[in-house]
C-alpha cells in the first residue's frame, strides 16, 4: 500500500500555512497557528482521528485569529484530499457522537467527493464565546466556519450536531473531537473490499 501522506503550502498576503499529514499514523502531531484555543483543538482532532499532523502557520493575528484559522482549515482539507487519493479500500462513511462533560456531539461524514456541511445545534450565545488564554482569542462563530472550510476543500459531506452543552470550551471540544472520530472510521481500510472504490459509480 503507498503511503497516505501529503504536504501542501499555501500563501497570501494574510497567511503562511503548511500541512504534513498521515493518514495512517498514530495521532502525533507538532501544531502553531498563533492561536493557541485552535492549536488545542487541532492536536485533538489529530489525537483521537489517529492522523498524523505538523501544522505552521503564520498569520496576521494583529488583526485577529480568523485569516489563520481559516487558511489552516483550508489547507488541511486540501492535504487530506491529496492524501486519501482515490479512496479505493475505504470504508468512506464514519459516524460517531462524543461527550466531554455537560457536551455531546455527533458528527457523520461521507467521503464521496461532494463538499456539504450542515452544524446544527449551537446555542445562540456560541457564536460570541471568545476563548483562550493570554493569547490571540479564538471566537465561537470560527468553529462552524473550520469545518466549511475544511469539509469543502476535503471533498466531504459533514453534518456535525450538538445534543447537548452549555460551557464553551466544552462544546467547540466535543465538536472536534466527534470530527475526529468520525475521521477515523471514515479513511479506515477495509480489507473486504482492499483496492476498490466504495461506491456503485466506481470512482468517489
Amino acid at each position: 500500500m503507498s503511503p497516505r501522506t501529503a504536504v501542501v503550502e499555501r500563501r497570501t498576503n494574510e497567511s503562511e500555512v503548511r500541512v504534513a499529514l498521515n493518514l495512517d499514523g498514530t495521532g502525533e502531531s507538532k501544531i502553531t497557528t498563533g492561536v493557541g484555543f485552535y492549536d488545542h483543538m487541532l492536536t485533538s482532532l489529530a489525537k483521537h482521528s489517529l492522523i498524523d499532523l505538523e501544522i505552521s502557520t503564520i498569520g496576521d493575528v494583529e488583526i485577529d485569529a480568523h485569516h489563520s484559522v481559516e487558511d489552516t482549515a483550508i489547507v488541511l482539507g486540501q492535504a487530506f484530499a491529496k492524501a486519501v487519493g482515490n479512496k479505493a479500500g475505504i470504508r468512506r462513511f464514519g459516524d460517531a457522537t462524543v461527550p466531554l462533560d455537560e457536551a455531546l456531539a455527533q458528527a457523520v461524514v461521507d467521503l464521496a467527493g461532494r463538499p456539504y456541511v450542515v452544524c446544527s445545534g449551537e446555542p445562540a450565545g456560541q457564536a460570541y464565546a471568545q476563548l483562550g488564554g493570554d493569547g490571540v482569542a479564538y471566537s465561537g462563530s470560527l468553529t462552524q466556519h473550520v469545518f466549511e472550510s475544511f469539509a469543502t476543500n476535503a471533498g466531504i459531506t459533514l453534518h456535525l450536531r450538538l445534543l447537548a452543552g452549555r460551557d464553551p470550551h466544552h462544546i467547540v471540544e466535543a465538536q472536534f473531537k466527534a470530527l475526529a472520530r468520525a475521521l477515523r472510521a471514515a479513511v479506515e481500510l477495509d480489507p473486504r473490499i482492499a483496492g476498490v472504490v466504495p461506491s456503485t459509480k466506481g470512482s468517489l
